[in-house]
């Protein structure tokens, strides 16, 4: 008798286990709204390892193989993935290229650079390469608020659609995370915006879509092609404006600081400092994106009120 109860339970428990939906993202943020919607019906996972460039990343057969069994698969669109098209088209189950939702506040290159007050030496310093040419979207589109909410709404959706039993699990998650999201947004317009007009300088032209959701402005990108390394011209434009800028913050991506920045920064006023757009260190968790926007802040903050 406690046998045929052992496999009853285990038979219950395998459906139970196959029935969760299974989303896969292309990237860590996406992975974390996910979670903040399928919380408490399965955990959604993500397809490129940290640290991995998603302009530039090349899938091992092991991850075709992830890509091919997922139920839902999310990715931001060509502007970023651009190895991801191809592969996709031999998917049968539902694949979402995020920007193009509905509703999503979308900029471009081309619009984020128009600060109004750059003299000619910055068309040497906002350098873009092929993954962010001027015109073009500006994939990062999760670090906006209202563009985690558009997504979340859409996972929501699909997910009721695939597992009605739990539309209404889901719709609940969604309003809570709806909720949360617009409470950090106020307390962070709040926590930043003494900081505007604060000068600071990126490596990487991620972070255009928290500059406009809270007031805070790049004075300038030392955007660097992955393999070409700047020349002493380059290098020496770079130092005049960050001399002409005075007290800065410059902020590079983890896992590591390029070289340069030192080389840059050395006699001058200025602090060097990591910003992580990816949430590279963050636990996948109902309250991870919100977590990954603190995060930014904190790090922002950490830096621009100490000049």
């Amino acid at each position: 008798m406690f046998r045929f109860l052992l496999i009853a339970c285990l038979s219950l428990w395998g459906f139970s286990a196959q029935a969760q939906v299974q989303i896969l993202t292309s990237i860590k943020p996406l992975q974390l709204i996910a979670a903040a919607v399928q919380d408490g019906q399965g955990e959604p996972h993500v397809l490129l390892p940290p640290g991995a460039s998603p302009h530039y990343f090349v899938l091992r057969p092991s991850d075709a193989k992830r890509l091919d069994k997922a139920d839902l698969f999310y990715w931001i669109g060509p502007d970023l993935e651009n190895f991801l098209p191809r592969l996709l088209q031999q998917r049968s189950q539902p694949s979402v290229a995020v920007q193009s939702l509905p509703g999503l506040h979308l900029q471009y290159f081309a619009q984020a650079h128009q600060h109004g007050d750059e003299d000619e030496h910055d068309d040497h310093l906002v350098q873009h390469d092929h993954a962010h040419a001027p015109g073009a979207v500006d994939a990062h589109l999760w670090l906006l608020p209202h563009n985690a909410r558009v997504i979340a709404e859409r996972i929501s959706s699909d997910l009721s659609e695939l597992d009605p039993s739990n539309a209404d699990h889901y719709a609940a998650n969604l309003h809570a995370f709806t909720q949360r999201l617009n409470t950090l947004d106020q307390q962070l317009k709040a926590k930043l915006e003494p900081l505007q007009g604060k000068s600071f300088f990126v490596f990487h032209e991620a972070f255009n879509y928290f500059e406009q959701a809270y007031g805070l402005a790049h004075a300038g990108v030392f955007a660097l092609s992955s393999e070409l390394q700047p020349g002493a011209k380059h290098v020496s434009l770079m130092r005049n404006r960050l001399q002409q800028a005075g007290p800065s913050c410059v902020f590079s991506e983890p896992p590591m600081q390029p070289r340069l920045a030192y080389t840059l920064a050395d006699g001058l006023p200025v602090t060097l400092a990591e910003l992580d757009p990816m949430g590279t260190e963050l636990a996948v968790s109902a309250h991870g994106y919100e977590q990954l926007l603190s995060n930014i802040a904190q790090q922002f903050s950490t830096c621009l009120e100490n000049l």
